[in-house]
């Protein structure tokens, strides 16, 4: 289980009610009924799920129609991992998936490292090695430098020596992406995801959601993927799954929905807003100025939201991912990544590409469908178990 919770400081005074500032008690906001009774627990919370969303005032003109209603009752499916009274599964345990996630990009490099010889030789098939992991040009000339310099430094004559040095330059070209993912300093912290058809968002938000939760963070999700079939109701499922509320809306507007949604989850006391938004390639430039359309109705839902732009990229799609990481970064000005998709590919190489060109903090990675699957982002032992 990651940890990546920073405390939450006691909420400022309730502004006065004449206030233009005020936010609205959940009992008084239009559209959004009050929240159920919760237990006495925050474990055992299921509360209020489902009643209905708040509409968008007519004073933003983007959102063009509120949300209709949430999902309309909530939705049983097993839990998708041990409670969380039981141990969470040690630190290890995610180093030997992500090895045998890794395991086609690492051989094709590794092998390199199995002569004896130290010479332009096995600097020109670490080259090849370093693109066909799509590492990129950039990255690799820079690395087969620092590799060079590191040998020289430290008088290295084995290839075992020289490898491990690599280890060593990858994990500092990578140092500037590892950054933790800070909930709690904004009530609600509002987060805008997007990224590609394809890419693991949904599932991303899913598995995030249950580590929130599991943290006793109170979640709203917002389906602002209005467009895709079945997108709500996935979502729905996973919402279901971590007994989380949904803001949902079939077809209309997705920047009303996330508008509806920062709304109530600021109404209802929640921890963290996650949007999920539709996918979007960067050279459908209509469809990116609707990404921007439901950033600026978060900014006007709540001031200082969006405080997390998230890009979901999938790990498969080498050096594609670098460049849907510039456009959507110009867009939207991203604040991180989720990797996803790593396992089976011999494209992992792309974070160095991504940390050489346009260095996002990468908050998670992804090397499976289950939740434990789904970790924090740590330089070293990507680089470990890259060549491990």
């Amino acid at each position: 289980m990651f940890s990546f919770f920073k405390k939450k400081a006691p909420p400022p005074p309730a502004p006065p009610q004449d206030s233009p500032a005020a936010v609205p008690a959940a009992a008084d906001a239009p559209g959004v009924p009050p929240p159920a009774e919760a237990p006495a627990a925050r474990g055992g919370w299921f509360g209020g799920l489902f009643g209905k969303s708040a509409p968008a005032p007519e004073a933003v003109p983007e959102a063009q129609a509120p949300a209709e209603e949430v999902i309309g009752s909530a939705i049983e499916a097993p839990a998708l991992v041990e409670t969380t009274e039981k141990p969470a599964a040690p630190r290890a345990g995610w180093m030997d998936r992500l090895k045998q996630g890794l395991r086609k990009t690492g051989s094709g490099i590794a092998q390199v490292f199995t002569g004896t010889k130290i010479d332009e030789d096995l600097y020109e098939q670490l080259e090849e090695a370093l693109l066909m992991a799509d590492a990129g040009v950039k990255a690799t000339e820079h690395l087969l430098r620092d590799l060079k310099r590191r040998v020289k430094d430290a008088r290295a004559t084995d290839p075992a020596a020289v490898k491990a040095l690599l280890v060593d330059a990858i994990a500092e070209l990578l140092a500037p992406l590892e950054k933790p993912l800070v909930i709690g300093e904004a009530s609600p912290t509002v987060v805008m995801v997007v990224g590609v058809n394809g890419a693991g968002k949904t599932t991303s938000i899913g598995k995030l959601t249950r580590h929130l939760a599991d943290a006793e963070q109170r979640v709203l999700l917002a389906a602002a993927d209005t467009f895709r079939a079945a997108a709500r109701e996935q979502l729905a499922v996973w919402a279901g799954r971590n007994r989380v509320e949904v803001v949902s809306q079939e077809g209309g507007d997705p920047a009303a929905v996330t508008y509806d949604a920062v709304v109530a989850g600021r109404a209802r006391g929640c921890d963290v807003v996650i949007a999920d938004t539709a996918g979007r390639l960067p050279t459908q430039l209509h469809l990116m100025e609707e990404l921007k359309k439901i950033r600026r109705v978060i900014t006007k839902a709540q001031a200082d939201a969006p405080h997390e732009v998230l890009l979901v990229v999938d790990g498969n799609t080498g050096q594609n991912a670098l460049a849907q990481v510039k456009a959507f970064d110009e867009a939207l000005q991203l604040t991180g990544l989720i990797v996803t998709k790593l396992d089976g590919t011999a494209k992992g190489g792309v974070l160095a590409a991504i940390a050489r060109e346009r260095p996002v903090p990468v908050y998670f990675i992804g090397v499976g469908e289950k939740l434990e699957d789904l970790e924090t982002f740590n330089a070293r032992e990507f680089a470990q178990a890259l060549l491990g």
